[in-house]
């Protein structure tokens, strides 16, 4: 079986132009994306580039461009056409003019290197005019600052500083270099009482500087022009056809690095340009990429009934699309943010109260990365098989590491990471959460945060997620290590120093950890041994232990069993006579909307098919919900995964057709904005991870296939279990049409569970 017959299926076409930024078409390679239209005959995009942020830890776009053509072959066309082409990872574009014959331009990013390709072809010569635009030619005050997170409630004042546009020749050059006396890091830590550990602090922004190159064939400088896009004002920097010809080739060239002084910059891009591969030894290494990308992993739902209206093909074919938009940053410098990713837009249409903001705009920050909703990008890559796509958020936690485990000996005199809920990628607590005006309570290190103070259940997800990562894959985990156990260890430091300051005693009377203060997620504050960082304890020691001992020594394994016997037993209450889970031993109120006592589920796996005590966790769904709106399909929400975790089909199939239908959008997978942005990049993540659980679960040696899969959703996949295990199988009209299992000695543990849903009771 294969996934490249149907890839075609699933392209994206379009046969007309798009209205504005909103209806954009996503693209790209590495870690770069686009957001590619074409509006009043202008071939239009955006650029982004993971880990180009500012000195208020912005995540800004480089820049926009324009490309014009004269005559134009839009104007009066007979055929348009727009088109995503996955197996290529490119943008095809073509028009047919009664007079002017046809065009065809096609974009493309490479995967290996950053640079952006623009190739134009038609039957009459043409001229050619590339435009690049910036917004930041300026020093723009952040009225809403939104976009840098940490200084929300930040008494001074905030502002974008202007970029740096060049000509050199024939060439525009443009650059951000972040202004060394005034990164909001220098703020961050001393806020944070922590100036005289500075060199303990991983510091991203300082001497950063990013920007590119826009050059082409035969195209020569020819001037600048001012004007306003979506509200926002802007200069234009154009180079145009010397002559008129039927070929045309542009090209960007997008670098970024610390260095200390712009020419240095330019220096290591001019060399970075002069050791490129040619175009088409780039093209034929994309095309190998992305053929490896895509028989990797797929999931196809009644591909061979395509039918655009309905509801659950969309879901077959908005999984391929959203897994592509992930792989636009498969090599990051950081991970793929939860909120658009690389791929947000004018936010005027996300929302009309933004009309006045830039195309830099987006909620919940730039360099902020809120835990909870991270993961849920993450994790599906497991069963996808994209492992090398999870290193850009190992790296993150590892990277942070000096941070995180200053902080803890800083403020409570022990050892540990303690990363918080809303983290910044030095490490640090966000400082709206931390609190620039904090109240004289609340003691150092902990946020001044209403929903976020104690938060720190989310580091063991990330470390049970590489430990898993292991299990899938087999690949070295020894450089992520460090982070796994130091994220363990926090706890049970912490919470020895917690019960010693508050009882005088280490443990409680039965010899376990108490841990409190703290909080089940965002929801049951001011919490005493909540379900979801006890389950999470449970999983990430147990993984621990099972380590084999090239990974893992002997004296380690002793002090991780002694870890083990210290936590406390999970919390569990009764709620119309049947035994749930609870979300702690206790709690002094409630707020949000997230299922804590439902993390033993998932992520942890404490409960499961093949693990005792699952009509537990499903009374715990259907009885020991506070509200509503904690069922919800929108955004992180993981009613989807639960519910195929729990084997209710019907459930899960009508999470998965909310969560991965069509979206609102011109382009089907810009779900949101939800809790957060558009394209929600974690309302796609979620959906990704529930649709998973549906087709495939394991538990220890076992793989069970169809927990959760309606009959009549005929299905072809391929997906990854522990054991360098690849599952592909076909289930059409109700029968296994194939099953091949590879290594084949994993046969033997798969167990077939169409007709057997009974067996989940």
């Amino acid at each position: 079986m294969a996934i490249q017959p149907f890839l075609r299926e699933y392209d994206v076409e379009w046969t007309s132009e798009s209205g504005s930024s909103s209806e954009s078409m996503p693209v790209g390679g590495g870690d770069i994306g686009l957001n590619v239209w074409v509006q009043e005959h202008e071939i239009r995009f955006y650029a982004g580039r993971s880990g180009a942020l500012d000195e208020n830890n912005q995540l800004l776009k480089l820049g926009r461009f324009r490309i014009r053509l004269t005559p134009n072959p839009f104007d009066g066309c007979d055929t348009f056409k727009q088109t995503l082409r996955l197996e290529q990872g490119a943008i095809e574009i073509e028009a047919v003019h009664p007079e002017r014959g046809q065009l065809k331009a096609k974009l493309w990013v490479e995967v290996h290197e950053p640079r952006v390709h623009i190739e134009i072809d038609s039957e009459q010569p043409l001229k050619v005019e590339a435009g690049y635009e910036s917004w930041r030619t300026e020093r723009r005050v952040v009225i809403d600052r939104d976009p840098c997170a940490s200084l929300i409630d930040y008494p001074g004042e905030v502002f974008t500083s202007p970029d740096i546009v060049t000509v050199d020749g024939n060439e525009i050059w443009f650059y951000h270099r972040n202004d060394n006396e005034r990164l909001v890091t220098d703020l961050e830590i001393e806020l944070q009482q922590l100036s005289e550990h500075k060199d303990r602090i991983y510091d991203p922004l300082r001497d950063f500087i990013f920007g590119g190159r826009m050059s082409g064939e035969g195209l020569v400088y020819s001037g600048t022009q001012q004007g306003e896009y979506e509200g926002a004002g802007y200069v234009r920097w154009s180079l145009a056809s010397a002559a008129v010809n039927t070929s045309h080739r542009l090209n960007l060239l997008l670098h970024q690095g610390r260095y200390a002084e712009p020419a240095d910059w330019k220096q290591r891009a001019l060399q970075a340009i002069a050791e490129a591969a040619s175009p088409e030894q780039a093209w034929r290494r994309n095309a190998e990429w992305w053929s490896s990308f895509w028989e990797r992993g797929y999931i196809t739902i009644r591909a061979e009934k395509k039918d655009e209206d309905d509801p659950v093909w969309q879901v077959g074919r908005n999984y391929q699309l959203f897994r592509f938009m992930l792989a636009c940053n498969a090599y990051g410098s950081d991970p793929t943010k939860f909120n658009g990713g690389l791929f947000t837009f004018d936010p005027k249409h996300v929302h009309p109260k933004y009309d006045d903001e830039t195309p830099d705009f987006r909620r919940w920050g730039g360099g902020t990365f809120t835990a909870q909703n991270q993961r849920l990008v993450y994790w599906p890559m497991l069963k996808s098989g994209d492992f090398e796509m999870m290193t850009p958020q190992f790296e993150f936690y590892k990277r942070a590491l000096s941070t995180a485990e200053c902080r803890s000996e800083v403020y409570w005199g022990h050892r540990g990471a303690a990363f918080a809920e809303q983290l910044n990628n030095t490490g640090l607590p966000s400082s709206r959460e931390y609190g620039w005006k904090r109240s004289e309570q609340c003691e150092p290190g902990v946020e001044d945060s209403e929903y976020v103070s104690y938060q720190y259940v989310h580091q063991l997800d990330f470390a049970f997620m590489i430990l898993q990562f292991y299990r899938y894959s087999a690949k070295d985990i020894g450089q992520y290590m460090p982070f796994v156990e130091s994220s363990v260890r926090f706890f049970y430091e912490h919470y020895r120093f917690r019960g010693i300051q508050l009882t005088g005693e280490p443990f409680d009377a039965n010899g376990y950890l108490v841990i409190s203060p703290s909080t089940a997620c965002e929801m049951f504050k001011n919490a005493t041994n909540p379900s979801d960082v006890i389950s999470g304890l449970l999983a990430v020691l147990t993984a621990l232990l099972a380590l084999p001992d090239d990974i893992a020594e002997s004296a380690k394994k002793r002090e991780w069993l002694d870890m083990l016997e210290r936590i406390p037993p999970l919390p569990y209450e009764e709620k119309e006579g049947k035994r749930t889970i609870a979300p702690a031993v206790s709690w002094s109120h409630v707020q949000n909307q997230e299922i804590p006592q439902l993390y033993p589920l998932f992520p942890f796996g404490v409960f499961g098919i093949g693990r005792p005590e699952l009509i537990t966790a499903k009374n715990t769904w259907n009885y020991s919900l506070y509200h509503d709106n904690q069922k919800s399909h929108v955004s992180w929400h993981q009613g989807g995964i639960f519910t195929a975790q729990l084997g209710l089909t019907e459930e899960a199939s009508e999470y998965a057709v909310k969560k991965l239908a069509d979206g609102n959008l011109r382009f089907p997978a810009f779900w949101g904005p939800g809790h957060d942005w558009t394209p929600d990049h974690n309302w796609g993540g979620s959906g990704m991870i529930g649709l998973q659980e549906m087709l495939m679960q394991t538990h220890g040696d076992r793989i069970y296939l169809l927990p959760a899969w309606p009959d009549d959703w005929d299905v072809r996949f391929k997906l990854h279990a522990p054991m360098n295990t690849i599952v592909e199988g076909e289930y059409r009209d109700g029968q296994w049409q194939s099953l091949i299992v590879t290594p084949e000695s994993r046969s033997k543990d798969i167990v077939r569970m169409n007709g057997k849903k009974g067996e989940f009771e």
